[in-house]
């Protein structure tokens, strides 16, 4: 598949035209979760444009076998493809954990996925290298955090567990619900109990907590939001392959979804203080 050509240059006030690449950057996700991506993404490049696709069709992907959650993200990047993206990013940590080698393989542009990003923070965050990963069941299942921050350095100490509660009170807007508090600690108490200095959130929605797991820890355990590395990586990959976008003006944000969106929009909208605008509908 060939791909246009980046923008023509623009004309920067001054006698040097400067160039750059107005295409805008794809990221998907299973749903709505992944804005939490583009929030880091618009805060750290707000001069790229970011094409959105939510699979809120198909929502969970957690559930589903590996070979699914490949054919699902391959439907869905080529969807991004015909939007014009000139790099992927993978705002998921199932389909980061399943299918990144094969759309890293398949498709003609660079894809980024959150989980080698978020495993190198940690990795230099660590003062113990006793590293905590909190996850859904499928994230978890996979390994893929440990596979990743082992390859970086095998002395690290890892302790990941699934956290299948976090992302329906999330969903159901309950960020600083007493509730929430007492199953965050659920989870988290054991972890503290072995010693992690360093926790990695590892789902797109769990940024959504990052306030209230912050005040539940203190300042003894440093954590590591995946999002936001995911962003640098994404900042250093266009920077280094000369797909940066134009200097001036402001990139634009759509956001399109596979099935109408629930109140959980209305909760991202208002926790990321996005400018979402118009919501597109996709037909898979």
């Amino acid at each position: 598949m060939s791909l246009p050509s980046p923008s023509l240059p623009v004309d920067n006030g001054g006698n040097t035209p400067a160039r750059g690449d107005a295409r805008p950057i794809g990221v998907f996700d299973s749903g709505i979760g992944g804005l939490t991506v583009v929030s880091a993404l618009r805060r750290l490049l707000p001069n790229e444009s970011i094409y959105y696709l939510g699979d809120t069709a198909r929502v969970p992907y957690g559930g589903k076998s590996a070979a699914t959650v490949q054919r699902y993200s391959l439907e869905i990047a080529q969807l991004l493809l015909g939007e014009q993206a000139k790099t992927i990013v993978v705002a998921c940590n199932t389909a980061s954990a399943l299918a990144l080698p094969a759309l890293q393989e398949r498709l003609p542009v660079t894809v980024t996925g959150v989980i080698f990003p978020g495993a190198q923070a940690a990795v230099a965050a660590t003062r113990n290298r006793h590293i905590g990963v909190i996850g859904t069941r499928a994230t978890i299942k996979s390994g893929a955090y440990e596979r990743a921050l082992l390859s970086l350095d095998p002395r690290v100490q890892i302790i990941a567990r699934a956290c299948p509660l976090l992302v329906p009170l999330i969903e159901e807007g309950w960020l600083e619900s007493p509730i929430t508090d007492q199953v965050l600690l659920q989870y988290l108490e054991p972890m503290l109990a072995d010693g992690i200095d360093t926790l990695v959130l590892g789902c797109t929605h769990y940024p959504l907590l990052r306030p209230a797991i912050a005040r539940l820890l203190g300042d003894t355990v440093t954590l590591v939001d995946s999002t936001e590395n995911c962003a640098r990586a994404v900042q250093h990959l266009l920077a280094s392959s000369a797909q940066t976008a134009p200097p001036a003006g402001e990139g634009s944000l759509q956001v399109a979804l596979t099935d109408p969106p629930d109140a959980f929009l209305n909760v991202a909208h208002e926790a990321l203080q996005l400018q979402l605008g118009e919501i597109q509908l996709r037909a898979l």
